[in-house]
């Protein structure tokens, strides 16, 4: 049970992660690169950005990050992102690497940061909607879902005492 649940956590991350290395793999196609070069490009980051994410979902189940908190999910992707962009380069090879190993992996780790506060904006809107149907069956459901619920709340009386 416990793996199941696990998964659940993982989808919706796991799905943004596949569709935005899909989309950001399929650029290739438009920078000229031939269809199967950029159909291998666009499976090569879609693959472990979807690892990634859906770990990001499991995380958050485990308390290990929280809703709400920036600094640790961009510490994360700036792990995370640079490690699916060398995969995507040593199986694609679509010439990202020409400077050497070193600036590579710095440059996506600065582009890192502009991923992550994508992703995490659409994990908060997906999230909790996809909490609402698991929480009835799944118990981390329903935990992360009450911790979404207490920053919400966090938020409107923050917002209120401002007025």
């Amino acid at each position: 049970m416990e793996g199941r649940h696990s998964i659940e956590l993982a989808l919706p991350g796991a799905s943004i992660g596949a569709v935005a290395g899909a989309m950001a793999g399929g650029l290739t196609l438009f920078a000229g690169a031939p269809t199967g070069v950029a159909a291998v490009s666009a499976l090569a980051l879609a693959a472990p950005l979807a690892l990634f994410g859906g770990l990001y979902g499991v995380l958050l189940g485990h308390g290990v990050l929280r809703p709400g908190t920036f600094g640790p999910a961009g510490l994360y992707w700036m792990a995370a992102f640079p490690l699916s962009r060398l995969l995507q380069e040593s199986v694609a090879g679509v010439g990202g690497m020409a400077d050497g190993l070193l600036p590579f992996v710095a440059y996506q780790a600065m582009v890192a940061l502009g991923f992550a506060i994508g992703f995490v904006w659409m994990h908060e809107r997906l999230m909790p909607y996809w909490l609402l149907r698991r929480a009835g069956a799944n118990p981390r459901a329903k935990a992360l879902l009450g911790s979404y619920v207490r920053y919400a709340e966090a938020l409107r009386a923050r917002k209120g005492a401002r007025r």
